[in-house]
């Protein structure tokens, strides 16, 4: 809890800076201006044009810690009811998401990952491979020992997201400046009392009572210059957008071969989505200022080739498209910083590659943090910065 909240309200004027226009600093911009704050958002380039945009748009509940379970059941009820309550159709598809494991050791540690999945309210479910094939009928069952499934997980569009969040933003009277960067954060005996920006018009200052971080790569820069050290680091990922040799079914699960690091799910007309980080040093850091977008063309044939291994969708015949790179903001642990790490700013980064999906719980939660002292939706204590010098052993295994 923080240490200026007083019980009832915390300031009688909210007038909050956030820092990063992708998913989880819209959400947590519309969330804010919702419970009465004056929210300003600055993005140094275009709405959700990070790592967003390169999201693969799953949503799914089978994580292999309670709150990153947590996060994804308290985000569900809002992807639901997306297009109802922000009027975008975010083309939400729920086929499932199957996990796959290989060794006995890993299919034990699905069966406890499944039990806590359980105790929190998820759908999930242990299969046998032959099972797993009803679900995915062109899967070879022979290389896998179990797989776990939970029909409510699926897919959607983070680009449609971004453009609900941010009208609904707007329309709740935040002011979302694009193409203005953060170059600055000012201090008062360790209050945050403002910032300064640069954009197309010059440098200016801005006065707040609280900063958002929600800056993802960039996350670490941002909280230097509020002497914070959030040890997050950019790493690259891609997908391939193919022709399979034979048709993925609409129905077929977003399928993960977990110990292989591969994946692959269907998209519209036939065509597939393949990914997976399987390089000999899988986690080259990047500079985000200067990241290579473009996919690589030998890794497209070697993440195809690897699913190639396991279905019978991809082969020879299979016709690499096009695919695009983008950048994880990855912590240690693969778990978010959610906290207001000293007074006034407050930290959203670092979800690993999980950020889209987890983005309507944390702006609900950042809300929270900066209104109320503390979050109610989600306990994220577990979540602060501190827990790296504390060394409790969180660590998230399902990642992709």
């Amino acid at each position: 809890m923080s240490k200026f909240y007083t019980g009832s309200a915390r300031y009688a004027v909210m007038d909050v800076i956030v820092i990063g226009g992708g998913i989880v600093g819209l959400s947590a911009a519309y969330n804010l201006a919702t419970r009465g704050a004056d929210v300003t958002l600055f993005e140094k380039g275009s709405l959700g044009a990070g790592s967003t945009a390169r999201a693969a748009g799953g949503i799914r509940s089978q994580f292999s810690t309670p709150v990153n379970v947590e996060l994804s059941l308290a985000s569900k009820p809002v992807w639901d009811s997306f297009e109802s309550e922000f009027g975008v159709d975010i083309g939400l598809r729920k086929t499932g998401y199957l996990f796959l494991a290989r060794s006995e050791e890993t299919a034990e540690q699905f069966e406890a990952n499944v039990r806590m999945q359980q105790r929190c309210g998820a759908d999930s479910r242990v299969l046998t491979p032959e099972a797993a094939t009803e679900y995915c009928p062109g899967l070879d069952p022979e290389p896998f020992a179990r797989a776990t499934y939970n029909p409510d997980d699926g897919i959607a569009d983070p680009n449609l997201a971004v453009q609900g969040y941010a009208g609904a933003a707007q329309e709740a009277g935040v002011e979302i400046q694009t193409g203005t960067a953060v170059t600055d954060i000012y201090r008062d005996s360790g209050r945050v009392t403002g910032v300064q920006v640069q954009g197309e018009n010059g440098t200016a200052e801005h006065d707040c009572t609280f900063v958002v971080n929600a800056a993802g790569v960039w996350a670490p820069e941002l909280g230097a210059m509020a002497g914070i050290d959030l040890p997050i680091s950019p790493r690259r990922r891609q997908i391939a957008v193919v022709d399979p040799s034979q048709a993925v079914e609409e129905s077929v699960p977003l399928t993960i071969d977990l110990e292989t690091g591969s994946y692959f799910r269907p998209e519209r007309d036939g065509i597939a989505l393949v990914g997976g980080h399987f390089e000999a040093n899988p986690d080259p850091e990047q500079n985000p200022d200067r990241f290579d977008d473009d996919m690589d063309i030998d890794w497209a044939a070697n993440a195809v080739e690897r699913a190639a291994e396991y279905t019978d969708y991809f082969g020879p015949e299979t016709r690499i498209r096009r695919g695009w790179a983008g950048l994880y903001a990855v912590t240690p642990d693969h778990h978010p910083v959610i906290e207001e790490s000293v007074p006034g700013p407050v930290t959203a980064a670092g979800f690993s590659g999980h950020g889209f999906q987890h983005a309507p719980a944390t702006g609900e939660v950042v809300a929270e943090l900066v209104t109320d002292g503390e979050a109610s939706l989600v306990d994220v204590s577990v979540l602060d910065s501190d827990r790296f010098e504390r060394d409790e052993g969180l660590t998230e295994q399902n990642v992709a």
